[in-house]
């Protein structure tokens, strides 16, 4: 019970084994005295709680906010001692507060609960019982034999026992794990390979032995030992024998596997970082202006106690006669009088830290949230997904992002390539309706089709179709006869080769063999030994005699085949800098010019070359590499060099160019992130090459850029001077704009030794690619900006596994609904359909989010300065005896019904500025760049402001009835309640009206909830003070507000304190905004005309095209604000214009862009669309 208890509160102690015994099929030994290890079950967790420590550790997190510790000491305090307030009016806001927050949060997790349980139920077969038996994922346990099916995930990490191929070889993606979409080759050991029935499975007797769970995805150490005839045969495991879940099986029938990690100890859960609370930096500055608040309230209770002593000094006004001192009183310790005194002020003076901050930033956040699942601009028709709040605790975070980091594949490509152009022989070459037509020249100019090519063409494509270690699957329908699984060429027998799929170690090799197949030459089929392919339906078969492997050094692959005229030849493909210097024979320099014109176009490219060997020659090849292949001393060192010398002296035959194709409106969205002044990183598992050439197709790195690599360092020397010469380099070079690459291994060295060195580099750099990156690697680096003196806020997207940790590392995460699974969804803060709407989440709803919640939380702290200002000034009047200024009820319901909505509303539908030109102008974004409206000069504006009000509204009242106090119409005097009532009144509208001139967007619902806020206030009074209700122990406020109405002074007073307060602000606002405008003011004051039509109340819901559900609701608001300027287009049939009451106008000034379809190269909108 207590090891059940400790796993469900998180707290299940880590194993003590540096290895792990799994037997296979769960076959414990039977004899001697085994203990079975314990093992994580195979539930992926995603959720921060759990049933049984929500309510402990929601309420952690509360208290850790200081608004709510503080109220809840206040509330203890109300319990303990006899204060001026009742407990009720600090602790029903605190349960209110607290309860709202939990249900939000609580709701949220409860979302990540029903995603995990969608993973967690999915259907898997286990061996168990010598039968096949469905069962959920989470049932499966270490050591269960799983099967998997074709283009299935994997649920746990699986060492590989057999597949339907009798090799007992098996071809994965792991696209979700580490980006790469390329094939990956499994293998299972001989003695596990021939079991593959169910039968053999149950009666096979192995077991393995491995590491601890381990988040490096490219290790496993392990070995299996398979009991057969009673003899042990051990077998060693590595990598290629472990298939990891969350990868998918492809070209297999299907597998089995016995599980070794599962649920959170699998290395793709390992690789996710600990879910952690995220807190904004507007949360962060709340924390900080209410710490001051409390220094302000701690002051005035000191203040006010001191003085209340000082007074009392004096003997007449220690005990007056009316007052006499009880026993107990007299009796009392001063010291324990002094404390009490001060806590029952700090009750007093309690409300100037506003509690029901929390709760309507909560409000504000959880509500604002739904107008981005609402934008129909982030809605994607084609895969019918709109966008997703996860978490809405950051929405403000949107406006403030610094430094954005993106994973590449899938995230700004679409993870599929195409095949473009060639070049074969210095002539330029394109593809046509699959027919292979020179630059220039027309497909009907061609009369005989492709059977004309020529011998240099067709050397080309059978070079291109055979260098390559392509696999192929046939998809054949069961009932097709013809061959055996064994046999690769079983298609010749029955199988038609219009259902081959292939399969590809890169997506370019991929590209080009299907680009071969629709021009004639068609690669068909490998066992391994031999390689098909058909040249307009005639079959030729090629007997592969080695294959030389692409690596980073060489930056080539090539193949050694027999043609069947018993020629031997090689052919080589790679990136240009490693084949056209040993190329001797072809049109060089033409071949050169034309990768350069490919690459110029944002083409992916590779050179193709070849080499025919003489008898001797092949003899000389075949012995080096066999030497180099058998050594057991300086293994590699032996194949570079024998690779060295087989490929040289080549005739180069040409190239190829292949098109990434990116995500629409990648290149766009990038330069408005860098125009807003983001800086964009790119964090990839691809290779350099690879990821260089999508860096520059999407504009990520220009053209003109001075690229800087930092690439396989060795050692902390080596990469520290590499460093210092890369510094040296951006400091000499001033105007040039520098792009960094740096690999995987570079940046683990990087980040070991040289931090500061590196982050200097990086910082001077405009774009930073980071390639070869495993995916703790890529939090780390968010982690490394992250924390940095500067302290920039981050944003993290991606779509796959491998990057969850770096989403979860960000402040903010951002998980693309792409082809790579729901992980990253599953485990980011917002989800999108495509990088492009990227674009207008920060530029607009940032923006928006980001000046709302910057002015909710500002105009709360001046409204409670307004409200408890005058209460602290009331005690210098009543002998600092404690004695309220407002009534009970009036303290509870200010910050609950009578303030509360305006702001709220404010905060939900405020625009200082179009969300059209937002999006067309992202230099706007840097006006509220750093936190700006939540500076400290602003703060001490407002703060200083809410001051001044509560001077003037004590004051002033005081100034203008306080040497006057028979002002009723029957001679009846004012008292304290009536003095403290037209103050409260005066407080009520003039903040009220304080918010309203901050308005820039008037909605229907603005007018309502501001002048309703008003009239409430004087209803409620009425009702209050009209009523002797018999549940309230006192009537002091009875027929009072009826009385002060009474008054025609009173309403002088309250007209005259109003248009004092209200006046200088706005005098101060209409000169700032015509002597130094900002950049945002500015686009406000554009002209009338370029609105093209788009009412204000219109932008409120229309976001795509067509005419609004708001034109009726615009229509009544616009009758009762009066009509627009004119000059005003109008939208549509229902003449819509801009509402005077926001005095924003536009013109043609400036082109006018929709919001949708693009960012910076928008045609404008027509009039009859908003």
């Amino acid at each position: 019970m207590l090891r059940w208890t400790r796993q469900q509160l998180g707290f299940d102690p880590p194993h003590q084994s540096d290895t792990r015994t799994v037997y296979v099929a769960n076959r414990f030994p039977q004899h001697g005295h085994y203990i079975p290890q314990r093992f994580a079950d195979n539930r992926i967790i995603s959720s921060k709680y759990t049933v049984w420590n929500f309510v402990p550790k929601n309420l952690f997190e509360q208290f850790r906010r200081i608004a709510n510790f503080y109220f809840i000491i206040i509330f203890l305090v109300q319990l303990m001692i006899d204060t001026p307030t009742s407990p009720v009016t600090s602790g029903l806001p605190l349960f209110f507060v607290i309860t709202v927050t939990a249900i939000k949060q609580g709701y949220e997790d409860w979302l990540r609960h029903k995603a995990d349980n969608e993973v967690n139920g999915a259907p898997v077969f286990v061996v168990r019982s010598g039968s096949l038996v469905q069962t959920r994922s989470k049932n499966i346990r270490v050591g269960d034999i799983v099967r998997v099916a074709k283009d299935e995930t994997f649920p746990a990490d699986l060492v590989l026992l057999s597949s339907d191929r009798l090799e007992g070889t098996c071809h994965i993606t792991t696209a979700s794990l580490d980006g790469e979409t390329n094939l990956k080759t499994h293998f299972s050991v001989a003695e596990t390979s021939v079991c593959q029935s169910v039968s053999r499975l149950e009666a096979l007797q192995a077991v393995v032995e491995c590491q601890q769970p381990d988040p490096d995805l490219y290790r496993f150490v392990g070995r299996i030992t398979v009991t057969q005839q009673g003899e042990e045969i051990v077998r060693p495991l590595g990598p290629e024998n472990l298939l990891l879940r969350g990868a998918r099986l492809k070209n297999t029938k299907e597998i089995f596997g016995v599980a070794v990690y599962t649920g959170m100890e699998s290395k793709m859960a390992l690789n996710y970082k600990c879910k952690s609370q995220k807190r904004s930096a507007v949360e962060k500055s709340m924390n900080s202006f209410l710490i001051i608040y409390l220094c302000i309230l701690l002051f005035e209770a000191v203040l006010s106690t001191i003085l209340k002593y000082a007074w009392q000094a004096e003997t007449q006004w220690d005990e007056p006669f009316y007052n006499q001192k009880t026993e107990q009183e007299k009796n009392s310790s001063p010291i324990l009088k002094f404390i009490s005194d001060f806590l029952a002020f700090s009750v007093l003076y309690n409300y100037i830290i506003p509690i029901s901050l929390y709760v309507t930033v909560e409000m504000q956040k959880f509500l604002g949230s739904f107008f981005i699942g609402w934008d129909l601009d982030l809605y994607h028709e084609e895969s019918d997904q709109k966008a997703q709040v996860n978490t809405s605790d950051l929405n403000e975070e949107l406006g403030q992002v610094e430094y954005v980091f993106t994973d590449k594949t899938g995230t700004l490509t679409e993870n599929e390539m195409h095949f473009r152009e060639c070049s074969i022989n210095g002539v330029k070459y394109q593809e046509l309706n699959g027919k292979l037509v020179p630059e220039g020249m027309m497909d009907d100019s061609l009369d005989s089709s492709n059977a004309a090519l020529t011998g240099e063409e067709l050397l080309f494509l059978k070079a291109v179709s055979l260098c390559h270690t392509v696999q192929i699957s046939y998809d054949q329908p069961d009932s097709v006869g013809g061959g055996g699984a064994g046999d690769p060429f079983s298609h010749t027998n029955g199988f038609s080769a219009n259902y081959m799929e292939y399969y590809a170690s890169s997506p370019d090799e991929k590209a080009l063999v299907e680009a071969t197949k629709r021009m004639g030459v068609a690669f068909t089929g490998s066992n391994g030994e031999t390689m098909e392919i058909k040249t307009f339906g005639k079959s030729e078969k090629y007997k592969l005699l080695h294959v030389l492997e692409f690596d980073a050094n060489r930056r080539r692959m090539s193949v050694i085949l027999e043609s069947p005229s018993g020629g031997k030849v090689l052919f080589t493909k790679g990136a240009e800098s490693a084949v056209l210097p040993f190329s001797t024979k072809g049109e060089i320099e033409k071949t050169r010019l034309h990768v350069d014109e490919f690459a110029l176009k944002g083409l992916r490219t590779l050179v193709v070359a070849c080499r025919h060997f003489s008898a001797e020659e092949y003899t000389e090849v075949e012995r080096q590499l066999n030497a180099a292949r058998t050594a057991l001393q300086q293994r590699e060192e032996r194949l570079q060099e024998a690779f060295a010398f087989i490929e040289r002296d080549l005739q180069l035959l040409g190239a190829t160019g292949v098109e990434d194709r990116l995500q629409d409106k990648v290149q766009e969205t990038i330069e408005a992130l860098r125009l807003a002044g983001i800086k964009v990183w790119v964090l990839t598992g691809d290779k350099h090459e690879t990821a260089v050439s999508v860096s520059l197709s999407c504009g990520h790195f220009h053209r003109t850029m001075n690229i800087l690599e930092l690439l396989q360092q060795h050692t902390d020397n080596e990469c520290a001077e590499q460093l210092r010469l890369l510094a040296r380099r951006i400091k000499e070079d001033h105007v040039i704009q520098h792009g960094l690459v740096v690999d995987g291994a570079s940046l683990s060295l990087a980040l070991r030794e040289h931090e500061k060195l590196f982050m200097d580099v990086c910082k001077n750099c405009s774009a930073v690619l980071c390639c070869r990156m495993a995916p703790l690697q890529k939090a780390k680096v968010v982690h490394l900006f992250k924390t940095s003196p500067e302290k920039p806020i981050t944003l993290a997207i991606g779509d796959g596994a491998n990057d969850v940790s770096m989403i979860q590392e960000a402040h903010v995460g951002i998980g693309i609904m792409g082809k790579e699974g729901r992980q990253a969804v599953r485990n980011s803060d917002y989800a999108i359909a495509r990088f492009k709407f990227l674009s207008k989440l920060l530029l607009v709803h940032g923006h928006f989010y980001y000046i709302r919640i910057a002015h909710l939380v500002q105009y709360f702290f001046y409204k409670n300065v307004c409200f408890i200002t005058p209460q602290f000034l009331y005690q210098f009047f009543c002998l600092f005896s404690q004695q309220t200024l407002y009534d009970g009820a009036y303290l509870t319901l200010y910050n609950i019904f009578f303030t509360s909505l305006p702001i709220l509303v404010y905060s939900l539908f405020e625009q200082l500025v179009h969300p059209h030109v937002l999006q067309t102008k992202p230099a706007l974004y840097r006006d509220i760049s750093g936190n700006s409206l939540l500076s400290f000069r602003t703060f001490l504006y407002w703060t200083l402001l809410g001051f001044c009000h509560a001077f003037i509204f004590f004051f002033g009242s005081y100034a203008l009835m306080g040497e006057d106090t028979s002002l009723m119409g029957n001679g009846q005097m004012f008292g304290n309640w009536t003095f403290g009532t037209l103050v409260y009144t005066v407080m009520v509208i003039t903040v009220t009206l304080q918010l309203a001139m901050e308005t820039h967007y008037w909605t229907w619902m603005n007018h309502f909830v501001t002048w309703g806020s008003i009239a409430f206030y004087f209803i409620f009074s009425l009702f209050y003070g009209g009523i002797i209700w018999p549940f309230v122990q006192t009537q002091d406020m009875y027929f009072v507000f009826v009385q002060l109405l009474s008054s025609g002074s009173a309403w002088f007073t309250i007209i005259i304190i109003i248009v004092t307060c209200l006046f200088p602000d706005m005098l101060k606002k209409v000169l700032y905004r015509h002597l130094h405008p900002t950049r945002t003011q500015k686009s406000q004051s554009l002209p009338a005309q370029q609105a093209q039509g788009l009412s204000c109340v219109e932008s409120l819901c229309c976001y795509q095209h067509g005419q609004s559900g708001c034109s009726r609701l615009a229509q009544l608001l616009e009758q009762m604000t009066g009509p627009c300027p004119a000059g005003a287009d109008h939208c549509g049939a229902a003449n819509h214009s801009s509402s005077s009451s926001n005095n924003r106008s536009w013109s043609n000034a400036e082109n006018f862009y929709s919001n949708d379809r693009s960012i910076l190269t928008l045609s404008p909108i027509e009039a009859s669309h908003c």
